[in-house]
């Protein structure tokens, strides 16, 4: 039988987990954390049952819908009309569909036009290979012209980015763009879905499925090393001195702790894995009285508020009866000032923030607040990034590695996840 360890038990690892194990290997998941799920997590949020880091599906995903019907919840995904606005100048600005496009005021008519035959084209477009070679910004200017990329792009790039913001990809960007467009009714209404009781219920089912066949789940144990020995991999030994046997290891922890996991590969390699740039997030969750908006997002352009957005997760999933649950991802480099602020630092900006955008709301409308954070949450993925990136297949005999930097140009999801993870699991077993 074949024995397989996987490191990392976010959405990643427990789809490579679950399919190896389904193909009949031996298998043990190893994973840092108290709790599966990585970025799909749940927290309890005033008695609500939550993602920690925010989560939505778009009618693209098929690799969840799949997995769903494979664990016997073909039923669980609920779909729901969203929309998305701009914050601007003081005001709020639906956008997103023709007629709001029309009634933007903030832009010219010929920025209009271009920039809404443009993202009409990319949500057309199966391949972006034709402008790989370009930056966000370059694509932007081409295609929606300057008064778009200056008005609506550079600000929210830049507070996401801030340094690496003229070096995003344009195919990262158009895709994420098409992904989105994709997910409609129709052309007047975006439909966005959620997994009834949230992606708990996703983590909860794979958990169940990999113990039920035979599966090891090793929580709270970090990897210390992957052991190799001539050129292929031997086994895991994990920081509380325990050797786990391996004829496969399948990595998906952030490439970034590569170099120090697996030491044994070659010097040019490892120099690839510690060249990929990755910015951490601060993530304000707020359980709130009453609604800021009626949209799931709100990009935030105003030189005078710090966050480019916030998502109000509730006005996609209401799992908090009449109360609202807003995300304010504070996405950025850990050199940043802010990522070593308390955490009630950085709630007490965020609620100034989104009283900001709606007066009404006070300190008082906060029922609780949590803060998530992750040191390595997104990749920069650059112009030509593929060709940046080391092999899934590594030059060690049975050893995969592969993070969500892999998925490019799909962005972090679970259905991207899902995918990755279940091909490497697949050629492991063989």
């Amino acid at each position: 039988m074949t024995r397989i360890v996987i490191l990392g038990a976010g959405a990643m690892g427990l789809a490579a987990a679950q399919r190896a194990v389904t193909l009949g290997a031996e298998v043990e998941l190893i994973e840092a954390d108290r709790e599966p799920g990585g970025m799909a997590a749940h927290l309890d949020l005033a008695g609500v049952s939550i993602e920690r880091f925010y989560h939505f599906v778009c009618k693209s995903d098929a690799p969840t819908f799949a997995l769903l019907r494979e664990l016997g919840l073909p039923d669980a995904m609920r779909w729901v009309p969203t929309s998305m606005a701009y914050f601007m100048r003081g005001g709020l600005h639906r956008w997103g569909d023709p007629l709001s496009l029309l009634r933007f005021p903030h832009l010219s008519w010929t920025a209009k036009f271009r920039t809404g035959l443009q993202m009409f084209l990319t949500t057309r477009q199966n391949d972006f290979a034709s402008i790989e070679r370009l930056t966000a910004r370059q694509w932007i200017e081409v295609g929606s012209g300057r008064e778009v990329y200056e008005t609506l792009w550079k600000r929210l790039l830049g507070l996401k980015f801030y340094e690496h913001a003229d070096h995003v990809s344009a195919s990262w960007i158009a895709t994420r763009v098409r992904r989105i467009g994709r997910s409609r009714r129709s052309i007047f209404q975006e439909e966005l879905g959620y997994i009834e009781g949230g992606s708990q219920t996703l983590v909860d089912a794979l958990m169940q499925d990999i113990t039920a066949k035979g599966g090891r789940v090793a929580l709270g144990e970090p990897a210390a090393q992957v052991l190799t020995e001539d050129g292929r991999v031997t086994g895991v030994r994990t920081a509380a001195g325990r050797d786990v046997a391996a004829d496969h290891v399948i990595s998906t922890v952030p490439t970034p702790l590569i170099p120090r996991l697996v030491p044994d590969l070659p010097e040019a390699l490892l120099a690839q894995y510690a060249a990929i740039e990755n910015i951490g997030v601060c993530c304000v969750l707020l359980r709130l009285r009453r609604r800021v908006t009626p949209h799931f997002w709100v990009n935030i352009v105003d030189d005078e508020i710090p966050i480019p957005g916030i998502i109000e997760f509730s006005n996609l999933r209401p799992a908090a009866g009449e109360d609202a649950i807003v995300y304010v991802p504070y996405y950025m480099p850990v050199t940043q000032p802010r990522w070593s602020w308390s955490d009630e630092e950085l709630i007490a900006e965020s609620l100034a923030c989104i009283a900001r955008v709606n007066p009404a709301i006070t300190r008082a409308d906060l029922v609780e607040a949590r803060v998530g954070r992750l040191r390595h949450a997104q990749p920069v993925c650059g112009p030509n990034f593929l060709d940046t990136l080391p092999p899934v297949r590594t030059p060690i005999t049975g050893l995969q590695i592969a993070d969500t930097c892999f998925y490019y140009p799909e962005d972090r999801g679970i259905a991207e996840s899902v995918r990755l993870g279940r091909e490497m699991a697949e050629h492991a077993c063989g």
